[in-house]
């Protein structure tokens, strides 16, 4: 992936217009990571694009689909002038991006500006398709809320009454937390606490501790990547682990990171859109390719890619192959309905993801599924004027 530090593009190429002819290409920018601690989940939204455009021969009305990689390094400060460099002076019709929501808010407000057509493949906070929405704008993922959601409801469901909420105490972390209370609220349940962790720390023993002697029947946590293997495995050392206190999450508390928690993991449940174990025809395909391309199994993150990719090709199979035909295309895309490696899949009216959540259990190092959590699940959207 060395290319994707700076742009890529290809030498003396100018014209962008479908005008032009049949053999300008269209232009795909990705403002993903390509380095740094979220490096992987770029590549893997990149790959996963790549392999969606080549499974269609790369010709989508009479056009092929080139990639210009811009690594946005996960940096907010970044984000203006990175957008701004795709869709200025890279002249993309497609603008895909970005994995970190401070990035996904700057370049939110300029691809509305601009009128680019966008797809957010990672990005979860909820204002993109909430005040942020726009007509130009999708989301291939999740909103922040959403896999909170669901585990509210399983637990409250299960009769659990007292509860506490811990959290990484930046957007993503705060936006997750109120999902899961407006889940939990709707059985009556009671959260007893909320622990703001300051994002990124991942020193954890003060948390813990309180909450063993608060004594909750549950706690639900936002943390990913290092910050969750850290916070698992101290958990596990802690004792807490055989406490009687369930410790649940989003998704992203275990995804792609178990063999890391190792045995810590074991038994933790949590709500995601994905599951590794997801057994549909689709999913089933979707992996074996992706392995066989790649040579490494597929994740959420794939999955993110690989429908972002196929927005992108219903939209140009729409109009032939005419970027400029943006109403048709925002059309298109409003009204796909489809079977995703995630299952069942359409988008709000605030073109935001409709999608089951399912509830997983880490079992010997998987997160395989146990029920579908919530089915067909939309993300509240509040402020947003689409539809």
């Amino acid at each position: 992936m060395g290319a994707a530090a700076g742009v890529g593009t290809l030498a003396g190429f100018t014209p962008t217009k479908f005008a032009i002819g049949q053999q300008a290409k269209v232009r795909v920018g990705t403002l993903l990571p390509y380095s740094g601690t979220y490096a992987r989940l770029g590549e893997a939204i990149t790959n996963a694009m790549q392999m969606r455009f080549a499974q269609s021969k790369e010709m989508i009305g009479s056009r092929e689909i080139e990639l210009i990689k811009l690594d946005s390094e996960a940096a907010p400060p970044k984000a203006t002038e990175n957008t701004s460099k795709l869709i200025n002076s890279e002249k993309v019709d497609f603008l895909v991006g970005p994995v970190h929501s401070g990035v996904a808010m700057a370049m939110a407000k300029i691809a509305r500006e601009e009128g680019v057509m966008t797809i957010i493949p990672n990005a979860g906070a909820d204002q993109i398709t909430g005040p942020l929405c726009a007509p130009n704008i999708f989301r291939s993922s999740f909103s922040n809320w959403q896999p909170g959601y669901p585990m509210g409801r399983v637990l409250g469901a299960e009769g659990k009454k007292r509860v506490v909420l811990c959290y990484w105490n930046y957007g993503a972390g705060q936006q997750s937390a109120q999902g899961f209370k407006d889940g939990f609220a709707e059985s009556g349940g009671e959260i007893i606490k909320e622990i703001g962790v300051p994002f990124p720390e991942v020193e954890f023993q003060s948390v813990l501790s309180e909450i063993a002697s608060l004594k909750p029947d549950a706690v639900y946590t936002f943390f990913a990547g290092g910050g969750a293997v850290k916070f698992v495995k101290d958990w596990a050392a802690a004792g807490l682990k055989d406490s009687g206190i369930e410790l649940t999450g989003s998704g992203f508390l275990t995804e792609g990171v178990t063999e890391a928690q190792g045995a810590a993991a074991e038994g933790l449940r949590t709500t995601l859109h994905y599951a590794d174990t997801l057994d549909n025809d689709v999913n089933n395909v979707f992996r074996r390719n992706y392995k066989e391309m790649w040579g490494s199994e597929a994740d959420v993150y794939a999955v993110q890619g690989y429908d972002a990719a196929e927005m992108i090709r219903v939209a140009l199979e729409a109009t032939d192959g005419d970027t400029g035909a943006k109403d048709d295309m925002i059309k298109a895309i409003e009204n796909t309905v489809y079977d995703s490696p995630r299952g069942p899949f359409k988008l709000s009216a605030a073109h935001n993801p409709v999608q089951n959540f399912y509830l997983r259990k880490v079992v010997n190092g998987v997160n395989e599924v146990q029920s579908i959590a919530v089915e067909a699940l939309s993300d509240p959207a509040k402020g947003c004027r689409l539809g």
